[in-house]
Formats: C-alpha cells, sequence, structure tokens
C-alpha cells in the first residue's frame, strides 16, 4: 500500500472513531443529565471509559496519518468526524437523517474528493527546523493575541484563533513524528522536545479558545474551527515543507473549488436543526456545551465540537473529559 493510501486509509478511520466517541459520550452525557453525581457516574462508567479510549486510538491513528501522507491532504479529511457523526447519531437517536443533512454531507464528501485528487504526495520526509517552528509559533501567538484580546466578544474570533491554534499543532506534530522516527538521528533531541512542548502549548491554547468561542453559539464557531484548521496546517505545509499540489495550475483550481465546495458542505451540516448534528431534541445547558460545568455533565454535547478539531490537536485526545 502506498504512503498516500495508508495515510487517507488511517484518517479515515481516525475520523470514524473520534465521531463514534463523540456520540457515544453524548447519549451517556444524556442520560445522566437528570441524575445526581454525574462526574462521579461517568468516572464509574465503562461506556464513559470505552468513548475516552476511542478518543485516544482516534488521535493516535491521526498521528500516525501526518507520518505517511502531506498536512494538504490529511488535515482537511478531519472534516469526516462530522459527516460520519451524522448517520451514526441518528440511527442511534431512531430517526432519519434529514434532507438538510444528506446535503452537507454530499457536499463535504465531493469537495474532499476534488482534494484528494491534487493533494496526495509522498510519505513527508521534511520536518521544521527548529527556527521555523519557533517563528511559526511566534507569528501564530500573535495572530491569537490580536483575534482574541480581552474585551473581545466570545464568538466567530475566538473560533478562527483557535482552528490556526489546532492546525499549527498539527504541523508540529508531524515535524515530532518524522524527526522521532528518522533513524539517522536521536530520538529526543533537543528539536523534538521543544517542538513536543510548542504542540502541548498549542493544544491547550486551541481547546481554551474553543470553549470561549462556543459561547456565542455552537453553528458558526464550529464551522470556522473545522474550516480554519487545515487552512492553517497546508500553508504551513505548501510555505515550509515543500508540500506541492499535483495538476499545476489546474490542480491548484481543482483543489480551490473542492476546498470551497468542502467548506460550504460544513456549514450546512452545522447548520441542522438538531443540536450538535447528533439526534438532541433539547438544548443543553451552556455549561454543557463548554464541557466546563460539572453539574451540567462536561461530556455532553461538547464533546461534538471537541471532536471536530481534535484530530488537528492530537495532544488533546481526553478534552472532552470531566473537568
Amino acid at each position: 500500500m502506498s504512503a498516500t493510501l495508508l495515510a487517507v486509509a488511517l484518517s479515515l478511520v481516525s475520523a470514524a472513531a473520534y465521531a463514534t466517541a463523540a456520540v457515544a459520550q453524548e447519549r451517556l452525557a444524556a442520560r445522566m443529565a437528570d441524575s445526581g453525581g454525574r462526574v462521579l457516574r461517568l468516572l464509574g462508567s465503562g461506556a464513559w471509559w470505552s468513548s475516552v479510549g476511542l478518543n485516544a486510538a482516534a488521535a493516535l491513528l491521526h498521528v500516525a496519518a501526518l507520518k505517511f501522507g502531506p498536512l494538504t491532504l490529511v488535515q482537511p479529511l478531519g472534516a469526516l468526524t462530522l459527516v460520519a457523526a451524522v448517520p451514526l447519531g441518528a440511527r442511534l437517536a431512531g430517526r432519519r437523517v434529514t434532507r438538510l443533512e444528506w446535503r452537507g454531507t454530499g457536499l463535504t464528501l465531493m469537495g474532499l474528493g476534488a482534494l484528494l485528487l491534487t493533494a496526495s504526495g509522498p510519505e513527508p520526509d521534511d520536518t521544521l527546523s527548529l527556527p521555523e517552528a519557533v517563528t511559526v509559533a511566534g507569528a501564530t501567538m500573535a495572530v491569537i493575541g490580536l483575534l482574541s484580546r480581552p474585551g473581545t466578544r466570545p464568538g466567530l474570533r475566538h473560533a478562527t484563533a483557535s482552528g490556526f491554534a489546532s492546525g499549527v499543532a498539527s504541523a508540529l506534530t508531524q515535524t515530532v513524528t518524522v524527526a522521532a522516527t528518522d533513524r539517522t538521528g536521536p530520538l529526543l533531541s533537543a528539536q523534538v522536545v521543544i517542538v513536543a512542548l510548542l504542540v502541548a502549548a498549542f493544544a491547550v491554547g486551541g481547546l481554551l479558545l474553543s470553549q470561549t468561542a462556543y459561547r456565542g453559539g455552537l453553528g458558526a464557531p464550529l464551522a470556522v474551527v473545522t474550516l480554519a484548521n487545515p487552512v492553517a496546517a497546508s500553508a504551513i505545509g505548501i510555505a515550509l515543507l515543500g508540500e506541492r499540489l499535483r495538476g499545476g495550475v489546474g490542480g491548484v483550481l481543482l483543489a480551490a473549488a473542492g476546498a470551497a465546495v468542502a467548506a460550504y458542505g460544513v456549514v450546512v451540516l452545522t447548520r441542522s436543526p438538531r443540536v450538535a448534528l447528533l439526534g438532541a431534541e433539547q438544548a443543553p445547558a451552556p455549561g454543557a456545551v463548554l464541557g466546563t460545568d460539572p453539574e451540567a455533565g462536561a461530556a455532553h454535547l461538547s464533546s461534538i465540537p471537541a471532536q471536530a478539531h481534535a484530530q488537528a490537536d492530537p495532544g488533546a485526545a481526553l478534552r472532552a473529559t470531566p473537568r
């Protein structure tokens, strides 16, 4: 199996695992919504721990995909988490997938299909040098600071900052993965250790920013997070890692068209009348959406936006756990 096919296969399984975990966590939290000691009950639930295991496995699969495929290929496939969650959530909720959801799913798949034709490439062998990694981190932090400066109303600015943080985390994760598996150098070089610390910082930052963004609503911020993520990662891949789109000018135009169609599909999915796409008939309490209110059950619908961009933030596999 070629490196490209392996990267696609790993990304598909990763997205399916994230979606399955999100649906399981949402349904488990919904069943416990009216019971006391919710957090303790979640910690004592085998089903909840199974979903945590799925999250961790999905994150590892995404890291493996980054080892075999370019950022321009692997990152956009993260949108498949939303696509997989739609039919799975509808089936478990005992309802049919709505026409709007089918439309969003179809558009997303068509757009990603166009990207697959142009973004496939050889197994990554280039990494960000330490100065490049530090420069990227510094520039990203400056942009995040501007977008999320004190006094900014929670919403799309924080969502954009969260997507950028997660996308940069994936780019840095790829550097760590490729460098750590390079048999010609030491396993734990200074570069690997420092970049790994940057990954952890952006993972936590992306999580906190997304939680702030969702205070302004779920649909639009979720779409922005999902879209800003691959944009940031792909920009780093093309500008600094030598990744290229196939097909010359025609390939670039096809990729742009595919990205636009996939982006519109994601936006359509987030406009589903069903809360968070998974068939819940009533909106959860604000604390449940943010995953910050223990009394509301931290693993409630907050797990869905977390999964939607967790693949871009492998260090945050457990971000939907009770806090």
